[in-house]
């Protein structure tokens, strides 16, 4: 009999990557949840519906719910603070509650943005102290987690992803918008990996009760990183300049490098380094 996983925010950036390695393991039955872009095998709901998702869970009775669904937009949550509350924290509530009933592990993907990147790298028992409400609503979405399922679930701290088969940007538009924070860049699809080994581990009865930190080791700016996509083509780059002024809107952390010492002391990890793979990423949008 296989296992079944849920997965929240499944036609996101780290949602797609999830459900598609959860798919492509036979001993894993899956569902995909979505709204905005749900197409295909994917199901529509609104999140923030307690008792739609109520439903729908109770119907598909998952052992592991992997919730990634989230405002993640630090600009847009300033903006609406009130909806990003509904959907960051009081959505993570209800389904908690919800996976309690039926006996499901929750995995709650949360942000290094919990942090204030000024004393990399930050372990899991470091004090958070985030810079924006974003971070704060990640914060308290991993509370309501960790309080709601009494220490059964999984907190998994990332930082930001690439996709592997779609960029965030082309060299083209990055040139325009290069900041010198520095960003730890990893392949969206290496979380989701991270994520099914968590998920086998916690189905053999290992400890993955907790927070656990995943990041690449890959320390690159925006600025690198063009630069790095620019040289993966051969093109140009002395048009590139580097803006070493702050960018504008919420305010993000220099360095949030997360320490991964006890994902990987089970054995789990996996990292795509960056410049061998970005050429792949870019070539379908490259004329």
């Amino acid at each position: 009999m296989s296992t079944k996983v849920l997965i929240t925010g499944a036609s996101g950036l780290l949602g797609r990557a999830v459900l598609h390695e959860f798919e492509s393991d036979r001993k894993w039955s899956t569902l995909g949840l979505a709204f905005s872009r749900a197409s295909g095998n994917l199901r529509k709901v609104d999140i923030t519906d307690q008792q739609a998702v109520k439903d729908i869970m109770q119907e598909f009775k998952p052992d592991i719910v992997i919730h990634s669904a989230a405002e993640r937009r630090p600009d847009v949550v300033d903006k609406q603070e009130e909806a990003t509350y509904r959907l960051n924290v009081e959505s993570t509530r209800s389904i908690c509650q919800v996976a309690k009933s039926i006996g499901a592990t929750i995995f709650y993907i949360s942000t290094d943005y919990v942090f204030d990147g000024k004393n990399p790298p930050y372990r899991e028992t470091d004090a958070p102290n985030p810079l924006n409400r974003y971070g704060v609503s990640k914060l308290e979405g991993e509370k309501v987690t960790l309080a709601e399922s009494k220490g059964i679930p999984i907190s998994k701290r990332v930082s930001k992803p690439t996709y592997k088969q779609a960029p965030l940007r082309t060299p083209q538009t990055l040139a325009s918008c290069l900041t010198m924070s520095s960003d730890i860049q990893h392949i969206a699809s290496d979380i989701a990996v991270v994520l099914k080994q968590l998920a086998e581990k916690k189905i053999q009865g290992q400890d993955t009760a907790g927070i656990f930190h995943w990041s690449g080791d890959e320390k690159m700016t925006k600025y690198s990183m063009a630069m790095a996509m620019a040289e993966a083509f051969s093109l140009p780059t002395n048009h590139i300049q580097a803006d070493r002024n702050p960018s504008g809107g919420a305010t993000r952390p220099y360095d949030a490098h997360l320490d991964c010492s006890r994902a990987q002391s089970l054995g789990i990890g996996q990292r795509t380094p960056f410049k061998s793979t970005i050429r792949e990423i870019l070539e379908p949008f490259y004329p």
